[in-house]
């Protein structure tokens, strides 16, 4: 076993290094230009204040980058770039980095210069997606690999789905992420925990848990007339923003369900397993208390991963001396309401995840 252990990590470790120095060599795989900094020297600019009275430091940068693909590979080409100290829509580059750039000849010199569009970040990602996947597989072992698995056929099917739903036109977007839901809780639940009892009970919990409350939220913006929800960060879109919104609402809330509905699901299971004659009273008694002590974390943990992307966008209005009302509606009425709605899934799901468990222990023990 020891053997097995040592071998499955030494092929992840030339993975990883295999896989790092083929994304450091992937250039001539672009179609886009790409430039690797040479050399960059800063000069500070001017000071800019904006019309509420913040001022920002604008710095110019002079950059010579070496090509690395396209009928110009090897080649010399000089950049501009401004970055501000705040870097909310820029950034400074160094010796090292690598650009995707658009290219043109001076027809004075005959040099070529260009624009910078992007920089390049796919080795970060990589190295990020890496030390994921060493965590995972060093706690979770075998369990573990097969939640990378999961993650992995979900991610194709939320591809999948969305892409049909961009390329089709009469086909709803709140169906099409409903079936992708059933579709993500029988892959996620079967490959992690098999085929069993205990699955069983947390695929019907963890599907009752998350319709319950879409239902909820949808009753609640229809009696409401949506007053107080601000679709203006979807301002963008060319699609119906309150049904993106819905089917944002049920990915959402899946998660969070289904980690409780598998947690109480388990572990009225382990107890059942651990004492073959505990009564369905025990079992009740120690599922609610098991239910309150993880509704708070988890209601905690989705209010905190929703809100935490809007704190840009918080500081940005509140710098420039927006009204904190004004601020807080626009920013986080969104936001909160996802929270909300999965926090109402999170609490249904605990009692559903408790009795529908109890149902198939009771069934089991008839059976035995």
């Amino acid at each position: 076993m020891k053997y097995k252990s040592f071998f499955l990590y030494a092929l992840l470790l030339c993975l990883f290094i295999g896989s790092i120095v083929f994304v450091n060599h992937n250039d001539f795989l672009y179609k886009q230009h790409i430039a690797k900094v040479v050399k960059a020297t800063s000069a500070e600019a001017e000071t800019v204040t904006d019309m509420y009275g913040n001022s920002d430091r604008i710095f110019k940068q002079r950059i010579t980058a070496k090509l690395q693909n396209g009928p110009h590979k090897g080649e010399r080409i000089y950049l501009s770039n401004e970055y501000s100290i705040s870097g909310a829509y820029d950034q400074k580059y160094t010796a090292g980095d690598k650009l995707f750039v658009s290219i043109r000849t001076n027809q004075q010199n005959g040099e070529l210069t260009g624009l910078i569009k992007d920089a390049k970040r796919d080795t970060n990602v990589l190295i990020i997606s890496w030390i994921f996947i060493f965590a995972l597989l060093v706690v979770g072992k075998k369990q573990g690999f097969l939640s990378l698995i999961s993650l992995a056929v979900n991610s194709v099917l939320l591809s999948y789905a969305l892409d049909m739903y961009i390329t089709t036109s009469g086909t709803s977007l709140l169906f099409i992420c409903g079936i992708s839901a059933i579709l993500f809780t029988f892959v996620s639940l079967l490959l992690v925990n098999g085929l069993n009892e205990k699955t069983y009970a947390a695929m019907i919990a963890t599907l009752l848990g998350t319709c319950i409350s879409l239902l909820i939220m949808y009753v609640v913006m229809k009696t409401t007339g949506e007053k107080g929800l601000r679709y203006e960060e979807m301002q963008f879109l060319t699609r119906p923003p309150r049904v993106v919104f819905m089917a944002g609402i049920l990915i959402g809330s899946l998660g969070a369900v289904m980690d409780v509905a598998i947690t109480m699901c388990a572990s009225m299971f382990e107890l059942y397993e651990k004492n073959r004659d505990i009564t369905v009273q025990a079992l009740k008694t120690s599922g609610k208390a098991i239910g309150r002590d993880i509704m708070g974390p988890m209601t905690n943990i989705l209010f905190f991963a929703y809100i935490s992307g809007s704190i840009p966008m918080l500081i940005l209005y509140i710098k420039n001396h927006a009204p904190l009302g004004y601020t807080f509606s626009m920013n986080l009425s969104l936001e909160l309401a996802r929270a909300l709605a999965g926090g109402i899934g999170i609490v249904l799901t605990v009692p559903l995840a408790l009795y529908i468990s109890i149902f198939f222990i009771e069934r089991k023990r008839r059976t035995a």
